[in-house]
């Protein structure tokens, strides 16, 4: 048999090695310089970061401004559809419907049941002036043209002078006392009695003033006229 050879000692020791295997850990010295690379680039990477929240911020500020700009979702449907659209408030949806009520002015109850040529003394005596004085000298020559005339109390307190229908009205202003004759667009006015009311298609006044002084056969005349008016007035129909 041929002779076997032996190792040396140090061919041993390197075959006991084993292999380095691929993705090893790298000696010191490289992990040294891979510190120092990161160490290296850590700033750049705080700079980006910073220079990121700055830009977020800004663009922050203008979205709050485009929707500060903005009107709300209800607001901005209430304008485009209009008031009448609006939605109403929980109060106004309970809150019943206002009426609207409409009053005459009627007499008062105690004077539908006092004699109206009390009433109408007691509005000479209220007045107490030239235009009490007046109201009471006009009353007298209404009676004197027609005996049969009746006082009656109407509306707001008008002193009012009938047969077979209104003659005229006794109205008391603050500067002048009123005449109203119901027909008075109809009656013949030769002396130019009538200074008021004059367009009117039914109406005419006479505005007696203080000082004013009254042809007194003029208005006897206009009180008969209107008497008679009222009497040929035609028959109601059936």
């Amino acid at each position: 048999m041929a002779p076997t050879k032996k190792a040396s000692p140090g061919k041993k020791a390197a075959a006991k090695q084993p292999a380095k295997k691929a993705g090893a850990k790298q000696p010191a010295a490289n992990k040294t310089s891979a510190k120092t690379a990161a160490t290296q680039k850590k700033p750049a990477k705080k700079a980006m970061t910073t220079k990121t929240v700055a830009q977020k911020a800004a663009t922050k500020k203008v979205v709050a401004k485009k929707s500060a700009a903005k009107p709300a979702p209800a607001a901005r449907k209430a304008a485009t559809q209009g008031p009448a659209v609006a939605k109403k408030t929980t109060a106004e949806k309970k809150a019943p419907p206002r009426k609207t009520v409409t009053t005459r002015h009627a007499p008062k109850p105690a004077d539908r049941d006092r004699d109206p040529a009390r009433l109408i003394d007691a509005r000479i005596e209220e007045l107490g002036d030239w235009r009490g004085k007046t109201l009471a000298q006009m009353r007298k020559l209404i009676q004197q043209a027609d005996p049969q005339v009746v006082e009656t109390w109407k509306w707001r307190g008008v002193p009012v002078w009938e047969h077979d229908g209104i003659l005229c009205t006794g109205e008391t202003y603050k500067d002048y006392v009123k005449l109203t004759f119901a027909k008075g667009a109809a009656l013949q006015d030769p002396k130019g009695l009538f200074n008021a009311s004059l367009e009117g298609n039914a109406r005419r006044a006479i505005d007696i003033r203080q000082h004013d002084e009254v042809d007194e056969d003029a208005l006897k005349t206009l009180i008969r006229a209107a008497v008679a008016l009222n009497a040929a007035k035609p028959a109601r129909r059936r």
